[in-house]
């Protein structure tokens, strides 16, 4: 089962968050659904700037603990070296989850329509 490490901001790059998931769109909707959870509302951790996956949990969390102990500074530049626009990374997520959807949806009719 795949892992995740990610950092999370809101909309003005005020508050960077490092966390760990099975499953970012799940997370990801916690965040929205939580506003206040750990900031005021001006805070909002809605925007995904970076994740890395992994095969093990093992490797996350070793991950997540070294990325956690990040200054603000080295969490910007890992964000940087592959966002550098600090684009929300959710839609790429949401486009990708709809397209596993389809592929599986297409592969199970599939065999269906060749038996009528």
């Amino acid at each position: 089962m795949k892992k995740f490490v990610y950092i999370v901001t809101d909309r003005n790059r005020t508050s960077l968050h490092v966390g760990m998931s099975a499953d970012l769109i799940k997370t990801l909707e916690f965040y929205k659904q939580m506003p206040n959870l750990f900031f005021d509302s001006g805070q909002q951790l809605t925007r995904l700037v970076y994740f890395e996956e992994f095969r093990t949990e093992a490797q996350a969390l070793n991950r997540f603990k070294l990325v956690s102990r990040f200054t603000r500074m080295q969490k910007e530049r890992i964000v940087r070296s592959c966002n550098p626009d600090w684009v929300d990374l959710t839609i790429g997520l949401d486009f990708e989850n709809i397209l596993s959807h389809q592929k599986i949806n297409t592969q199970v009719s599939l065999p269906l329509s060749i038996l009528s």
